[in-house]
C-alpha cells in the first residue's frame, strides 16, 4: 500500500479544512501574506524551496518551466537540500502528504516538481501502467523509502546526461598503460570499460524512452553537450581495442559512435539554437561545450587507429575530416568559453571540473593529428608538415593550460572551501589527464623528441592515480549518502518528536 501525494494553491480558507489522516506542508520558501501564522495545522519546511537565485530567474514565466524544473531537481540533490528532502521523505512514507504553495500556477510550480521527485521512485507497474504524473488536487503515490527496484528506478531516471565520462576516463587510462607496458592493468580497466558502457548505454535508452520529459529538458539545457559522451566513449573504446587486434570489435564501436557523433554533433546545436525554452545567456556556457569538438577528434582517433587494419582510404579520408572539423570546433568553442569566463563573474559553486575538458580537447586534438601522421601519406587529404605543425602547437598550449586549471582549482577548494564531495563530473578530471599522458608520449615518439617520450611515461602514472582515487571516491559515495541519510533521518525523527504538529518556524 503506497500513500498519496497532492499538491495544492495555498489559501486562507485551506487552514480551516479538515487536512483528515494526512500531513499538510508548506514549501514556500516566504510564509504567504496575508494568512495567520498562529496555529496553523501544517508543517512549513521553507528548507525544501529552491533558492533565492533559481527563484529570480524563474519569475513564474511558464516558458522556462522546462529548464527551472531541471535545475530544480539538481538543487534537490545538493547538500543544502538534504535535510529538508530527508524530513519531506520520511513524512511521505508514513501517510499521505499535500504540498501547499501560495503560486497560483500550481501547474508550473515548484510543488508539482517536488511532487514528481516524491513519485519518481516509485516502480512504473506499483503506479499502474498508464498512471498520469502528479496533478493539482489528485492524489499520487510517494515512493517506498526502501527497495532494489525503487534504488536503480531513480537512479535511472536521475542519470546524468554526462555519466558516460566514466567509460571515457576508464578508457583513455587504459591506452594509457598500455602504451607504458602494464598491459594487465591496462585490460581490466578496458573491461570495465566496456561493462559501464554496456550497463550506462541502456540505461540512457530506458531514460530517452519512460522519462521522455526530463530527457527532453536535460538535451535543451546549459548541458546538452554531454550526451555526446555516448559518441566519444564509444570511440575511445574503438581505439583502444585496435592495438589489441581487436578490429571486428573496434568496427562495430567506432560505427556506433560515428553514428551518435553525427546525430549528436548537428542535434545539440540545432536544439538549442530552435528552442524557445530558454533564457539566451552567457552563463549557460561552461565546459562541456568543448565536447563539441571531442566528440569530432574521438571519430578521427578512433578511424585513424583502424585505418591500417582495412583496405581502402575511406577511414583515412573520414578520419582527416573529422580533424579538420574538430580543430575549428575547438576553436569556436574556446572563444565562447574564455569570453564567458573573462567577461561574466565566476561563482565558486559553478567553476565545475567539466572546464579540464578545455585542456582535454586540446590534447585529443593533438593525438588526432599524431595518428593521421602515421597513415601513408597519399592516403590522406593532410600534409605531414601541416599535422606536426598543429599537434604542436596544441600541445604547447595544453600544457600552458594546466597550470590555470590547478589554480583555478586550489581557488575554489582551498581559498573558497568548496568541499571537495565526489560527483559524476570528476570523471571530467580524469580523461583530460589520461588524454593529455598519451599525447605528450605519442607525440614525442612521432617527432622523435625523447624528454617529452619520458615525460609522457611519467605522466601515464599520474593518470592512473587519479583513475584510482576518482574511482575509490565513486565507490566510497553511496556508502557515505546512506551513512548521512540515516543520520539526518534520525536527526528529523528526533525533531518531529519534540516538536507539534506547527512547526516552531511557523509561529510569529
Amino acid at each position: 500500500m503506497v500513500n498519496r501525494i497532492t499538491y495544492r494553491p495555498f489559501s486562507d480558507q485551506m487552514l480551516l479544512q479538515d487536512g483528515g489522516t494526512g500531513a499538510r506542508v508548506l514549501v514556500d520558501r516566504v510564509w504567504p501574506q496575508g494568512i495567520r501564522r498562529r496555529g496553523a495545522p501544517l508543517e512549513w519546511l521553507s528548507g525544501i524551496a529552491p533558492s533565492t537565485e533559481l527563484q529570480d530567474w524563474y519569475s513564474r514565466h511558464p516558458a522556462r518551466f522546462d529548464e527551472f524544473r531541471c535545475r530544480y531537481l539538481t538543487e534537490l540533490a545538493d547538500r543544502g537540500h538534504r535535510q529538508a528532502t530527508t524530513r519531506l521523505r520520511n513524512m511521505a512514507a508514513r501517510g499521505s502528504l499535500t504540498l501547499l504553495t501560495a503560486t497560483q500556477d500550481v501547474d508550473h510550480s515548484h510543488a508539482a516538481v517536488i511532487a514528481e521527485w516524491l513519485t519518481d521512485g516509485v516502480p512504473r507497474d506499483a503506479r499502474g501502467t498508464d498512471a498520469p504524473g502528479p496533478q493539482p488536487g489528485h492524489a499520487h503515490p510517494s515512493p517506498p523509502s526502501s527497495g532494489h527496484r525503487a534504488t536503480v528506478s531513480a537512479a535511472v531516471t536521475n542519470l546524468n546526461a554526462g555519466a558516460l565520462s566514466f567509460v571515457m576516463g576508464t578508457g583513455i587510462v587504459s591506452t594509457a598503460l598500455h602504451v607504458n607496458g602494464a598491459d594487465t592493468v591496462s585490460a581490466a580497466l578496458l573491461w570495465t570499460a566496456v561493462v559501464g558502457f554496456a550497463v550506462l548505454v541502456p540505461a540512457y535508452g530506458w531514460r530517452m524512452l519512460r522519462r521522455r520529459q526530463r530527457f527532453a529538458a536535460d538535451f535543451l539545457g546549459p548541458r546538452a553537450f554531454a550526451f555526446l559522451t555516448v559518441a566519444v566513449s564509444s570511440n575511445v573504446l574503438a581505439a583502444r581495442l585496435v592495438p589489441d587486434g581487436r578490429t571486428m570489435a573496434a568496427g562495430a564501436f567506432l560505427t556506433f559512435g560515428a553514428l551518435g557523433w553525427l546525430i549528436l554533433d548537428y542535434g545539440v546545436p540545432i536544439a538549442l539554437i530552435t528552442t524557445v525554452k530558454r533564457e539566451p545567456s552567457l552563463d549557460q556556457v561552461n565546459g562541456t561545450w568543448f565536447l563539441w569538438a571531442v566528440g569530432s577528434e574521438s571519430v578521427a582517433v578512433a578511424a585513424a587507429s583502424l585505418a591500417p587494419a582495412t583496405p581502402g582510404r575511406a577511414l583515412a579520408v573520414v578520419a582527416g575530416v573529422c580533424w579538420g572539423i574538430g580543430l575549428i570546433q575547438y576553436l569556436l568553442t574556446a572563444a565562447i568559453v574564455l569570453t564567458r569566463l573573462l567577461a561574466r563573474p565566476v561563482r565558486p559553486q559553478g567553476l565545475m571540473t567539466s572546464v579540464w575538458i578545455f585542456m582535454g580537447a586540446a590534447a585529443i586534438t593533438v593525438l588526432a593529428a599524431v595518428r593521421l601522421m602515421a597513415l601513408p601519406a597519399d592516403s590522406t587529404l593532410l600534409r605531414r608538415p601541416l599535422l606536426e605543425g598543429a599537434a604542436v602547437v596544441l600541445w604547447a598550449f595544453s600544457s600552458w593550460l594546466i597550470p590555470l586549471l590547478l589554480a583555478l582549482g586550489a581557488w575554489r577548494h582551498v581559498l573558497r572551501r568548496v568541499p571537495l564531495r565526489y560527483d559524476v563530473g570528476w570523471w571530467n578530471l580524469v580523461f583530460p589527464i589520461g588524454m593529455y599522458a598519451v599525447t605528450t608520449h605519442e607525440l614525442g615518439r612521432a617527432t622523435a623528441t625523447s624528454w617529452m617520450t619520458s615525460a609522457g611515461r611519467w605522466e601515464v602514472w599520474v593518470a592512473g592515480l587519479v583513475w584510482a582515487v576518482v574511482f575509490a571516491a565513486m565507490a566510497a559515495a553511496p556508502v557515505r549518502r546512506r551513512s548521512t541519510s540515516r543520520k539526518e533521518a534520525d536527526a528529523g525523527r528526533t525533531q518531529a518528536d519534540r516538536v507539534p504538529a506547527v512547526s516552531a518556524r511557523a509561529l510569529p
